[in-house]
């Protein structure tokens, strides 16, 4: 159950938007083995000044386009698989966007099934 979270610059189209979700969404069923379905996300835009992303960090040059993404997901999966869906996402963004792959920033939060609650005050997971 990964739980998305993409942040970007103001003034993109809700297509736009749309497809930032699309290219995670396929890239995780496509890498991470998520199921189908198990799709939640949270797309925010933000005005000038309220993203900051250092320009040259790693000696990687973003531009004001980078977009930072940012999975919560349970925790197992190895640095493979882990890398497969960094590209896959960099990949499918220049693909379907043009976007730069250098404009694409992932963070990946790993916790345990039993830190989710998918509805009822429950704990669906939990052994």
């Amino acid at each position: 159950m990964p739980l998305v979270r993409i942040d970007l610059a103001q003034g993109k189209t809700p297509e736009h938007r749309r497809a930032l979700g699309e290219v995670v969404y396929d890239a995780m069923r496509a890498t991470l083995n998520v199921p189908p379905d198990d799709r939640f996300q949270v797309i925010t835009e933000h005005a000038p000044g309220d993203l900051v992303i250092d320009p040259d960090y790693l000696g990687i040059r973003r531009t004001p386009d980078c977009v930072v993404i940012q999975v919560t997901l349970n925790e197992g999966r190895g640095v493979e698989l882990k890398r497969a869906f960094y590209k896959a996402v960099a990949d499918g963004l220049q693909q379907r966007l043009g976007m730069r792959r250098e404009d694409v920033f992932i963070s990946l939060v790993e916790v345990r099934k039993e830190n989710w609650s998918f509805g009822n005050g429950e704990a669906q997971y939990a052994s």
